[in-house]
């Protein structure tokens, strides 16, 4: 196995480690949503939904046999992670302002109505207000630690294709 091949393949367990960190992200959030009664905001489910498909689509990238496939679902993994930087940045404004938001969320009807929320509605449907501030866990709301580990993933993963690709 070549220099680069052994990189690709560090990229490649990479991107399943980061599946099964949004997947425990996702346990987390059912777990406070249903052991600790913290109900879920449209703007929580939105984040949900973009941890799923970077999940998803980081999976499918580890088991890509190229580094064509490898890069394309890297690059759905950061679109992604840029649609749960607005999602949770955006929730860490209206926790920041509460008096932006008018109480009925405007978002709640159609977060509701994706299929997932169908399908799966103890997980995907909301059932709460995006002002709810929550207890903070090791110093941050839940928002923002989200909003960090989509940042971190939007940077991570296009630092490791330009760091693993490069050819000596």
């Amino acid at each position: 196995m070549n220099d680069y091949t052994s990189r690709l393949n560090r990229e490649r367990r990479f991107l399943a480690l980061l599946g099964l960190i949004c997947l425990a992200l996702i346990g987390g959030a059912l777990y406070m949503q249903i052991v600790l009664g913290e109900a879920p905001c449209p703007l929580c489910i939105l984040q949900r939904y973009a941890l799923l498909l970077i999940a998803l689509f980081a999976f499918i990238g580890a088991a890509m046999p190229t580094a064509r496939g490898v890069t394309l679902l890297e690059g759905f993994v950061v679109l992604s992670a840029i649609g749960g930087v607005i999602a949770a940045g955006r929730h860490v404004y209206i926790l920041a302002n509460p008096d932006v938001s008018c109480g009925i969320d405007v978002l709640q009807p159609i977060v509701d109505e994706l299929p997932l929320a169908k399908v799966w509605p103890l997980v995907f449907q909301v059932d709460g207000f995006c002002t709810t501030p929550y207890p903070p866990v090791l110093g941050l709301s839940l928002a923002q630690w989200a909003l960090l580990a989509f940042v971190l993933t939007a940077v991570l993963v296009p630092a490791g294709i330009v760091r693993n690709r490069r050819r000596p």
